[in-house]
């Protein structure tokens, strides 16, 4: 049985910090989901009010009850509950035509194909560092990347940075395939994503909460100069 880092929990709600490669909801053919062996671990049931991709990392909210559920999604989806993610990129993601600068604020805005339909999508990123490494006799660049979302559309991060030249390091799913396998072999192997900032609606004011970035994504700053 995993077992899962609490960061913060009350009489209505946990915040735990999911690792890569942990489904959040059990189905088919899906081994030792969060929410099944969390519940084991606290010996109580949990309830899930929002989701986190099987890939990617960082704090995610359960509810203690069916109540608390009803209000926490009601809470999130009123965006009253901010979450801000860290992520990796191959390239150098653009604002509209011009190139972003460190420290500044972007808008990203698109349609993404989502649930069988088009919706329109809303990302917010401020690029943090950029450098090149060499990589199989060619020089590749990374960027460090903060991320707000306007909307919550499915992959909505990685569908987008993809569409912009800028596909998360290790997507295999929406990414460079071929860029990957290279970083693969130098020892990037896992979704550069995490859900590593969080802030909410607690005690009558706004409580913040946040996390470091796994150990993955550490690895592939310090390896691409980007710390």
């Amino acid at each position: 049985m995993a077992t899962f880092s609490i960061v913060f929990q009350n009489d209505e709600i946990i915040i735990v910090n999911k690792p890569n490669g942990v489904s959040v909801q059990g189905g088919v053919g899906i081994s030792h989901p969060l929410d099944k062996e969390l519940a084991l671990q606290l010996g109580q049931p949990v309830h899930l009010v929002h989701r986190l991709d099987k890939e990617t990392s960082g704090l995610l909210i359960v509810a203690k009850n069916a109540a608390a559920a009803t209000k926490w999604t009601s809470l999130i989806g009123s965006k009253q509950v901010k979450k801000e993610y860290t992520a990796i990129c191959v390239g150098h993601p653009l604002a509209g035509k011009n190139p972003c600068r460190v420290g500044k604020e972007n808008l990203l805005r698109d349609v993404v194909f989502s649930h069988g339909k088009e919706q329109s999508a809303e990302l917010f990123f401020t690029l943090e560092s950029s450098a090149e490494l060499e990589a199989e006799g060619q020089k590749v660049r990374l960027s460090l990347l903060r991320i707000r979302l306007g909307t919550g559309r499915m992959h909505q991060i990685r569908i987008q940075l993809a569409k912009v030249g800028a596909p998360l390091v290790a997507d295999d799913q929406h990414g460079n395939f071929k860029m990957n396998k290279i970083l693969r072999r130098l020892g990037m192997k896992k979704l550069c994503l995490a859900a590593t900032k969080i802030s909410l609606p607690l005690d009558g004011g706004t409580k913040e909460f946040s996390v470091p970035l796994p150990e993955h994504m550490q690895a592939a700053l310090e390896l691409a100069g980007l710390v």
